[in-house]
């Protein structure tokens, strides 16, 4: 089989950031803007860009995940000519070991590439929260002749520090590139967004395999490619994007949800994001609510009041109860006369009556309500 451009989205991550969030799941697989996972904007993503084969490589409490992106139909990834496919660690006859890096997950699964013998490879990271179409992308590829593209974003200097950072020519070919620098010295930034010409890739990972590296794409296949003199190409992007890796960020990326006229814009019906649809009751909106600025999903029962909050499904605002600026995950019950303020409130919990959480000052997670 011959494929023009095959699909890897490294997706094993366990988010330690985000807590109690990731406990039982992988980082991917957490809930966002009312009814989606992190990892439906990458899948659609592909969907969009006309990518047929997806390959999703997990890792860390992977069953939930696992399950998830099995179901490719949810994303038009699912027929004679598409599909995804679930590539966690395996046992081989040369033994068997967990993905050592991102480079090494790809490594591992190079006879799955090789069943679809493709030109280009894009690798994609499970955890970002983002719009793109990676044909454009994959047009700037060609066009360059390069060997890499990375998709790049200016950030500031202060950011910059968590990224691997890029200095380019004006015609957007990269000649430096170092990993998270403490004193960086540009603001261009990796996405962590790559295509390869796939004879590049599968060479550089099989010698990397060899070495004793961190078996990475930032720290080491990147600039090892780079000081070989291969042609890479950074990408410009200079839409919304946002890596939730902290509990602040996840709740922030909600909130931007809410203003007018929000840069991710979710209705945008040129660029569908795709999503598991769970069977549910309608939405039902009671006499006694109060609602301003408000993400609400099917299922939920509101009677009480809720400003510029995000609730997801069969969610259950009690009369008297108030709910501002937080972020309800599903199957959650407000009781009467509670109050969640600024909160990222965990799928499956009772707030009980009169019980108080969260303030104006900083993010809570409650996740558990063991002594509150």
């Amino acid at each position: 089989m011959k494929t023009e451009m095959l699909a890897m989205i490294l997706a094993g991550g366990r988010g330690t950031r985000l807590h109690e969030l990731t406990n039982k799941s992988a980082k991917p697989a957490v809930y966002y803007g009312g009814k989606y996972r992190i990892i439906d904007f990458p899948l659609s993503n592909c969907a969009n860009s006309n990518i047929s084969y997806v390959g999703i490589l997990t890792q860390y409490e992977s069953i939930l995940l696992n399950s998830y992106v099995s179901q490719g139909a949810v994303w038009g990834l699912e027929g004679h000519n598409s599909g995804t496919f679930v590539l966690s660690p395996r046992e081989k006859s040369t033994g068997f070991g967990l993905y050592r890096g991102t480079a090494d997950a790809i490594y591992q699964n190079i006879d799955f590439m090789d069943q679809y013998n493709p030109e280009y490879v894009l690798i994609l990271s499970g955890d970002h929260i983002y719009k793109m179409n990676y044909e454009k992308m994959l047009n700037f590829h060609k066009e360059n002749g390069a060997d890499v593209t990375v998709a790049a974003l200016t950030v500031t200097l202060e950011e910059a520090r968590r990224f691997g950072i890029m200095n380019a020519h004006e015609n957007k070919q990269v000649y430096q590139f170092e990993e998270k620098p403490k004193n960086p010295k540009s603001n261009l930034a990796s996405m962590g967004i790559y295509i390869f010409n796939y004879d590049v890739l599968k060479k550089a990972l099989i010698e990397d395999a060899e070495l004793d590296t961190s078996h990475d794409f930032g720290k080491n296949i990147i600039p090892t490619l780079l000081d070989e003199g291969k042609k890479i190409f950074a990408y410009p992007f200079s839409g919304y994007w946002k890596d939730v890796g902290t509990i602040d960020s996840l709740w922030q990326a909600n909130m931007d949800l809410l203003v007018e006229e929000n840069p991710l814009n979710l209705g945008d019906e040129t660029w569908k994001i795709f999503t598991e649809d769970v069977p549910t009751s309608p939405q039902f909106i009671g006499k006694t609510a109060k609602i301003k600025s408000c993400y609400i999903n099917q299922g939920c029962v509101i009677n009480g009041t809720v400003t510029n909050s995000v609730l997801f499904r069969d969610v259950n605002i009690e009369e008297g109860a108030t709910v501002i600026d937080s972020v309800i995950m599903p199957n959650v019950k407000v009781c009467k006369g509670a109050v969640v303020n600024k909160c990222i409130v965990a799928e499956g919990l009772t707030i009980k009556e009169n019980m108080e959480l969260g303030n104006k000052e900083e993010v809570e997670l409650v996740a558990s309500l063991e002594g509150k």
